[in-house]
């Protein structure tokens, strides 16, 4: 099999678990019992789940997708860690709805951010996998040097967030929310990446 090919498997099937994770996400959503907006508002601890956990994953598979286009081939180790990477991002559906039919508890919060941080964990073997080993002219050491800082925060942000939500679950949540502000561009600053050919 030619190496483009198995990258090109590779990616399919990371795009399509992406794909159900946000299909099983919308179908958790229930509407209220009683047909008015008041009940609908009452719901806000599902919205406000559903929405963060929306724009992770589509944070995520920005991300996923920056990165992988710098794939030369589909390595064992880069198939393994891509599949510990959706391993890790499969397990928000099930964190969004427990926290929301929880209305936002300590542990569920808590659970939803360790999942962040189980992502986020994983996403930095995959920058290890793929652009450590590039050559300098590809990827500038401030561009790495960027990426690693951003990389290493946010793990440690996501960790304190999942131990504030145990006393303060919004608090928690909110430290995941700002994390994710710092990911909405998968470059980090710099020159930028060059993607290989």
């Amino acid at each position: 099999m030619l190496p483009s090919a198995g990258l090109e498997r590779l990616n399919a099937f990371s795009d399509g678990v992406f794909a159900v994770l946000i299909t099983v996400l919308v179908l958790e959503l229930r509407p209220p019992e009683i047909p008015t907006f008041a009940a609908l508002l009452g719901l806000w601890p599902t919205w406000l789940s559903y929405g963060v956990s929306y724009l992770f994953i589509a944070i995520v598979w920005t991300n996923h997708h920056h990165l992988l286009r710098h794939a030369k081939e589909a390595t064992a180790r880069l198939m393994w860690y891509n599949f510990a990477h959706l391993f890790s991002v499969s397990l928000l559906p099930l964190a969004t709805a427990w926290m929301a039919v929880s209305e936002l508890s300590p542990q569920p919060v808590a659970f939803y951010a360790g999942v962040f941080f189980l992502v986020n964990l994983t996403y930095i073997f995959l920058i290890r996998e793929l652009i450590e080993p590039m050559p300098a002219e590809a990827v500038p050491l401030n561009v790495r040097k960027a990426m690693r800082i951003r990389s290493i925060a946010t793990l440690c942000l996501f960790g304190l967030a999942a131990l504030v939500a145990l006393k303060y679950p919004i608090i928690g949540l909110a430290i995941c929310c700002c994390c994710l502000v710092v990911y909405l561009r998968p470059e980090a600053p710099g020159r930028g990446i060059k993607a290989r050919r």
